[in-house]
C-alpha cells in the first residue's frame, strides 16, 4: 500500500476577503449541510481505491473550513476512516479562520483526531486586517489562539501575509515578532498578491490610475524583499528554520501535508474545485484528466522541489527518472550556477539566497 494524502476542500465563508480569488463564497446553513453530506457521499465513493493506500496526511481547506459545526466535521472524517486505512500518527490540519470557533468546537475538533490547526491572521494590525476585508481584529486572533491551547492543540500554524495596502517594515516587523512571542510551532508568511477577479486586482491590477495606485500604496520591490529578509532572520531568533521559501517550523514540526506535495507523493482531492495527482494522472473533480509525460514529471519535480530550502536531492531524480539531473538539465544548471542563483551542495541542488529573490524566474527555467 502506498502513501495517500488527503485534500478536502470546504468552499464556504463568512465573508470574501479583497484579495481572495479561491474558489470559495457565503453560503446559508442548508446548503453547508447539502454539501457536507454530498461530499461524505463523494469521500465513500473512493472505497477501492483505499485498499491500495494508506492516508499520511489530511489537510481539510478552504474557504473556511471552520464554518462547519463540529457534527459536520464529524460525519467527514467518519467517511473519511470508513474509506481509507489512516495511519494512526496522520498529520490532520484544518484551516481555523479566528471569530468562527469556540472552545467547544475546538475540544470537538480535536476529539475527532485533528491534531494541526492552521490559523489565519495575516497581519496584527487590525486597519490592515480591515484593509484585506477580514472579519477579525487581531484581538479575535489572540482569543482563538488561547482557546486552541486550552483544547489541546500543540500543532498550530499561523498564516500571515506581507505587501499590504500601506504597510511599513516596522509594521511587519511588529507582526512578525507578535506571533513569534505565542510560539506557534509553525509559521506560514507570503507576500500578497494581486489576482485578477478580486477587489484588489480592480483598485491594483491594470491601467494607469491602478498603477498610480500602485506605487503609492503598495511596499515597493526593495522594501519587500527587505521584508521577507526581516522574516528570516527574526523568526530564526525566535527558533524557526525555513525549510521552504515561505514556510518557518520549529524542529520537527515542518508541514508534512506540504512537504508531500512538494515531494509528488500521490494526492486525492475531495470536493469542488479540489485537484488530484494519481499515478501520474492530474485531475480536478468534474474535470479532464491530464496524462503527466515523463517531461511533465520532471518539470514538478524540479519547480515543486527547488521550492524547498534544502533544494532537490541528485540522487532520488536519479532513482526516479533514470537518468542524471545534469544529462537532462545540464545547460540550464550551468547558466544557474554561473549567475549565482543555484548551488550544487554535493548531494543536492537548491537556491541560494539570491536565487531565492527571483526563484520564480529561477523555476521556470525548468519549463521544456
Amino acid at each position: 500500500m502506498r502513501p495517500l494524502e488527503l485534500y478536502i476542500h470546504i468552499p464556504f465563508c463568512v465573508k470574501k476577503c479583497r484579495y481572495c480569488d479561491f474558489l470559495s463564497a457565503p453560503a446559508t446553513p442548508e446548503a453547508r449541510q447539502e454539501y457536507v453530506m454530498g461530499l461524505c457521499q463523494k469521500i465513500r465513493s473512493y472505497y477501492d481505491l483505499g485498499g491500495l493506500y494508506h492516508v499520511s496526511s489530511i489537510f481539510i481547506g478552504g474557504g473556511t473550513p471552520s464554518i462547519l459545526e463540529a457534527q459536520q466535521m464529524r460525519s467527514i472524517f467518519d467517511a473519511i476512516r470508513s474509506t481509507f486505512p489512516v495511519d494512526s500518527d496522520a498529520e490532520i490540519t484544518v484551516e481555523v479562520n479566528p471569530g468562527t470557533v469556540d472552545k467547544l468546537k475546538l475540544m470537538a475538533y480535536h476529539n475527532i483526531g485533528i491534531n494541526r490547526l492552521s490559523i489565519g491572521v495575516q497581519s496584527t494590525d487590525d486597519q490592515e486586517l480591515k484593509m484585506l476585508g477580514r472579519i477579525h481584529t487581531y484581538q479575535d486572533f489572540l482569543d482563538t489562539y488561547s482557546l486552541a491551547r486550552e483544547a489541546g492543540f500543540r500543532n498550530i500554524n499561523v498564516d500571515l501575509m506581507s505587501g499590504i495596502p500601506f504597510q511599513t517594515l516596522g509594521g511587519w516587523e511588529d507582526t512578525i515578532k507578535r506571533v513569534a512571542e505565542l510560539a506557534p510551532e509553525h509559521i506560514s508568511a507570503y507576500s500578497l498578491i494581486i489576482e485578477e477577479g478580486t477587489p484588489f486586482y480592480e483598485k491594483y491590477g491594470e491601467g494607469e490610475r491602478a498603477e498610480a495606485r500602485r506605487r503609492r500604496e503598495l511596499p515597493d520591490e526593495d522594501t519587500e524583499r527587505l521584508m521577507y529578509q526581516f522574516t528570516k532572520n527574526i523568526l530564526q531568533n525566535y527558533g524557526y528554520h525555513r525549510y521552504e521559501i515561505s514556510n518557518y517550523a520549529k524542529e520537527g514540526y515542518e508541514c508534512r501535508h506540504n512537504l508531500g506535495y512538494w515531494n509528488r507523493t500521490e494526492y486525492l482531492g475531495i470536493g469542488t474545485g479540489a485537484a488530484s495527482l494519481i499515478n501520474n494522472q492530474r485531475f480536478v473533480e468534474g474535470g479532464e484528466i491530464e496524462v503527466l509525460t515523463p517531461q511533465n514529471q520532471m518539470e514538478e519535480y524540479m519547480f515543486l522541489g527547488l521550492r524547498r530550502i534544502k533544494g532537490i536531492s541528485k540522487a532520488d531524480f536519479r532513482r526516479t527518472f533514470g537518468r542524471s539531473v545534469e544529462n537532462v538539465y545540464g545547460k540550464v544548471l550551468i547558466h544557474m550556477y554561473q549567475k549565482q542563483l543555484l548551488e550544487d551542495t554535493g548531494d543536492n541542488i537548491r537556491l541560494t539566497e539570491k536565487g531565492i529573490d527571483v526563484s520564480n524566474y529561477v523555476m521556470s527555467e525548468f519549463l521544456f
